[in-house]
């Protein structure tokens, strides 16, 4: 039986930040405070390609907090596709934890569909 389901993502998982970063060869994350244009922030911080600044993932409350200044210091698709890599990593991780079998396919939207197999059931 198939599902389709839809995620709304939280950012709780620090190794399932790490392998997003490392599924769009973005540098490690790094945890501490850093500087956002007017304000420090303090959690895991993600570097995407030619931001100013990093995102920062509050794993005890799920948010992502940074300036993109509305695209000029940033581009909104770097971020978007940091929480989608974030999301399938998280539900692999997830999966696997469990014994179920996971597997991938991009999809031409850009979108992916991940077929989790439980049991080892196709």
């Amino acid at each position: 039986m198939s599902h389709v389901v839809t995620i709304k993502c939280e950012i709780r998982d620090a190794a399932a930040v790490r392998a997003a970063c490392q599924r769009l060869h973005l540098p490690q994350p790094i945890q501490g405070t850093h500087r956002l244009f007017t304000s420090s922030v303090t959690g895991l911080a993600v570097a995407l390609p030619k931001w100013r600044y990093p995102a920062v993932c509050d794993l005890d409350t799920g948010q992502v907090q940074y300036d993109n200044f509305r695209g000029h210091w940033g581009e909104q698709k770097h971020l978007d596709a940091f929480l989608q890599s974030y999301a399938v990593e998280k539900a692999k991780i997830e999966a696997r934890r469990q014994g179920h079998v996971c597997t991938e396919q991009p999809l031409a939207d850009g979108s992916i569909k991940l077929t989790i197999s439980v049991g080892g059931a196709a």
